[in-house]
Formats: C-alpha cells, sequence, structure tokens
C-alpha cells in the first residue's frame, strides 16, 4: 500500500477552512479539493458519501478538539475555578485564531446545511451549555443561575464572532472573552 502523501489532519484543516469560509451550500468540490491539495478523484476516495461526509468529518474533528482542549480545561476539578476558567477562554481563543474565524455551527446552520446537520449543531452547543453550566456551579452558583450564565456565554461567543466578522475589528472577540471572564469572576 502506498503512504498517504496527505495527512489527514491537513485534510480536515483544508475542510474546515473551506466550510467555515463558504458554509455548507457555498464550498466547491474544487474549493474543497484544493484546499487539501487531494485531487477531487482522492477526496471521493476518502470521502465516498461526499461534501457530506466531509462537513461530519469536520464537525467530529472540531468536536474532539474542542473537548479535549476548551472542555477539559474547563472541568478540571483539580484546578481552581479561575485558572479553569482562564484556560478555556484562550482555548476559545486558539479555536476561533482570536476571532477571526468562523464558528463551525453558523457555517453550516445556513441553507440546506441547517437540515443536514441540525442534532449535530444542537448536539454541540449543549455540550457548551453543559460545560460552562459546570463551570458556573465551580464559582458557586445556584443551578439556575448557572443555567442562565453558560446560556449568555454562548450567546457572546457566537454574537461576537459575528459582528468581530462583520465589522472587520477582533477586538470585540476578545473584549466578548474578558467580560465573560469577568462576569464569572465578579459575580
Amino acid at each position: 500500500m502506498r503512504p498517504q502523501k496527505v495527512l489527514d489532519i491537513e485534510i480536515l484543516k483544508g475542510l474546515t477552512k473551506v466550510f467555515r469560509s463558504k458554509g455548507y451550500e457555498g464550498a466547491s468540490l474544487k474549493e474543497l479539493s484544493e484546499a487539501t491539495g487531494l485531487k477531487k478523484a482522492s477526496l471521493y476516495h476518502r470521502f465516498p458519501n461526499g461534501k457530506q461526509e466531509m462537513a461530519d468529518a469536520v464537525l467530529n474533528h472540531l468536536d474532539e478538539w474542542v473537548s479535549n482542549n476548551v472542555f477539559q480545561s474547563l472541568l478540571d476539578d483539580d484546578i481552581e475555578p479561575q485558572i479553569r476558567l482562564k484556560k478555556g477562554l484562550e482555548k476559545i481563543r486558539t479555536l476561533y485564531n482570536d476571532g477571526k474565524e468562523t464558528c463551525i455551527f453558523r457555517a453550516l446552520s445556513m441553507q440546506t446545511g441547517v437540515e443536514l446537520f441540525e442534532e449535530q449543531i444542537k448536539n454541540g452547543m449543549n455540550e457548551w451549555l453543559s460545560t460552562f453550566r459546570e463551570i458556573g456551579t465551580a464559582f458557586q452558583l445556584n443551578h439556575k443561575e448557572a443555567e442562565q450564565k453558560a446560556l449568555q456565554v454562548l450567546i457572546e461567543i457566537q454574537g461576537s464572532l459575528i459582528v468581530t466578522k462583520g465589522l472587520g475589528d477582533i477586538s470585540i472577540f476578545e473584549n466578548a472573552l474578558k467580560n465573560i471572564e469577568q462576569n464569572y469572576i465578579n459575580q
């Protein structure tokens, strides 16, 4: 068997970049092929079910990254909540390249994508809510307060990414992360 010329992680990075910037409908096979460094035939060999399987792979890859980095940092009971929160927010900065990257949930929830990936997006958002609810309880919030704060975090992150992109000002995303930190620490 010949060794693969393009590593799987590089393929996923290329696919992620295209789906984040173009969405599901807007991502052409030509762009996906170019971004991965694979010819269309090789891309279909790796993803026989086409573009939907590629987007599924991207969602799974990012879900794993978020779980292993963001959520693991936020849920580490061996570290005090303030440090966990700082680490988690730093991983969120990395995930969104300091606010320069679009959230994959947003990118795949447009047009046809919302029907295809609705369950994955809903599950992913529920994981974010659950994790921030847990950090809220670590900050001694009651269940209702932790729930409300978790929802506000999700809204702030998603909203700031959209406004950052729309205005071309990454300080909006950075300020949102600072506000999230302050809202937990100064509650």
